[in-house]
């Protein structure tokens, strides 16, 4: 796909290939349709075919106008929802249903006491968690976001553990007793992670020299600025006492963003 294109690929971001999936980025509906056009004609040339039933159209609206027109509210790419006024909240109550999907499937397990603790907890680990965690290093997180993620997963907890609400167990008491740590703190790890990944990258790459940096001619509607992956890792940084300058250092990052299961 990539030998076959190279010659209409455009740059990030204004165009974007992960295997046969595409992202053509442009500043009007016009100049969109002039690129499909482009990439229609090329791909069929090759004897690939472009879905048309696939293609979707959204214009981002950073300034809170309403726009008239078939264009989606939101985005779904490589797992996650991109909304049309930059927000998360779709993507979070997508990665919460995602976790509980992989929760339904493996119910049977999860809800038998004959089944070890340290069984389900293990599973929990490494198939649960991580499909809630899912892409939530760009995450600029609010307070309710954090709330949702935390009140889904402590629902699993309790249930695999047998408690309700009702028996009035403290949260605390059992995330000592099934060894998880907050989530909050893991999605803390995941941004502080890939802001490490970033700040090791070479100035000239797109993250780095300023192409995917928020762009400040944008009018803004009224309210509250809405929060910002950088403003979301200083909270990060200056709440857990990291420098900056650390993540330099791979393994020294590492050690100081790394967050144990109790």
């Amino acid at each position: 796909m990539d030998e076959v294109t190279r010659d209409i690929q455009g740059e990030i971001p204004w165009c974007m290939l992960f295997a046969d999936d595409v992202v053509l980025v442009d500043e009007s509906r016009a100049g969109v349709n002039r690129k499909l056009e482009l990439w229609r004609r090329t791909l069929e040339s090759k004897g690939f075919r472009l879905s048309r039933i696939k293609t979707e159209y959204m214009m981002c609206d950073f300034s809170a106008t309403r726009h008239e027109g078939g264009d989606k509210n939101t985005f779904r790419y490589l797992g996650s929802v991109l909304q049309k006024d930059g927000d998360i909240d779709e993507d979070v109550r997508h990665r919460i249903s995602a976790g509980w999907l992989k929760w339904r499937q493996a119910s049977v397990i999860l809800c038998d006491k004959r089944v070890p603790q340290k069984l389900k907890v293990k599973f929990y680990r490494t198939t649960i968690r991580p499909a809630i965690l899912y892409g939530v290093e760009y995450w600029p997180t609010k307070r309710r976001h954090v709330q949702q993620l935390s009140v889904a997963e402590m629902r699993m907890l309790r249930w695999f553990c047998g408690y309700t609400r009702s028996d009035r167990v403290w949260n605390e008491v059992i995330r000592d007793r099934v060894g998880v740590a907050p989530i909050e703190e893991k999605l803390t790890q995941h941004r502080l992670r890939w802001f490490g990944h970033v700040q090791r990258r070479p100035p000239e790459v797109p993250v780095r020299n300023g192409v995917l940096e928020r762009v400040d001619n944008v009018k803004r509607g009224r309210g509250r600025p809405k929060l910002t992956w950088d403003e979301s890792v200083k909270r990060d940084l200056k709440d857990w006492n990291i420098s900056k300058e650390i993540a330099l250092d791979r393994s020294a990052w590492r050690l100081a963003i790394n967050v144990p299961e109790p």
